[in-house]
């Protein structure tokens, strides 16, 4: 990929010849970790398509999953607009960057609280469903609809499936059609307990 090559000589290393390196999973934006490059650790990335560092406390380079498994394959990687900081877009093994076994390293909100990094809204929301599944709320009509079971379910599929429809025919609401048909998707995903993860992964498939 030229921009990999390209980023040789872009990157501006500090005076102790590192540069900090943000880590996003490919599938829903997530920033899964930041570590720090050298030179070195740079041109191994470049040249494995894997994630090198370089480790401050035990000074030495480290190849990101070599001993859990979790390898990082770089699918881009981009510098930002003063060429200190990295980007690296990447496809993470096993779903676990972290590790404490914690899919993020950005996992605990400000207050010490469990709190996973958001990610994009389709994956926010699908969290919620999940999360009213688990916990259900007698109020909350995702847990009435969960609790409904898959008939429900499926039937309002097919309803909003059809405003859709004709929403694109009138030319009118059809944002707020198709958000109703996503979101009564994401139910149906999280009842017959299929992750989003596992969507994005056969969207990621299509695109080539």
């Amino acid at each position: 990929m030229q921009t990999l090559v390209h980023v040789r000589e872009a990157a501006r290393f500090d005076r102790d010849g590192l540069i900090p390196a943000v880590v996003q999973d490919v599938l829903d934006g997530t920033v899964l970790m930041v570590a720090w490059m050298n030179r070195e650790a740079l041109e191994r990335t470049l040249e494995t398509g894997e994630s090198w560092f370089w480790s401050r406390s035990r000074q030495e380079l480290w190849h990101k999953g070599a001993t859990s498994g979790h390898r990082q394959k770089i699918k881009a990687l981009r510098y930002d607009c003063d060429s200190d900081v990295l980007l690296l877009t990447v496809e993470q093994q096993g779903d676990i960057a972290c590790h404490l076994g914690e899919r993020s390293c950005f996992h605990r909100d400000a207050a010490g609280n469990y709190d996973p990094p958001p990610a994009d809204t389709l994956s926010q929301v699908f969290r919620v469903v999940e999360e009213r599944k688990a916990h259900p709320n007698p109020d909350s009509y995702t847990s009435r609809l969960l609790e409904a079971g898959s008939n429900q379910i499926l039937k309002k599929i097919g309803e909003e499936a059809t405003e859709v429809v004709m929403a694109a025919k009138d030319g009118e609401r059809v944002a707020e059609e198709v958000a109703d048909l996503w979101y009564h998707t994401l139910v149906l995903l999280a009842h017959t307990g299929v992750d989003i993860l596992d969507v994005y992964r056969a969207l990621q498939q299509r695109r080539r």
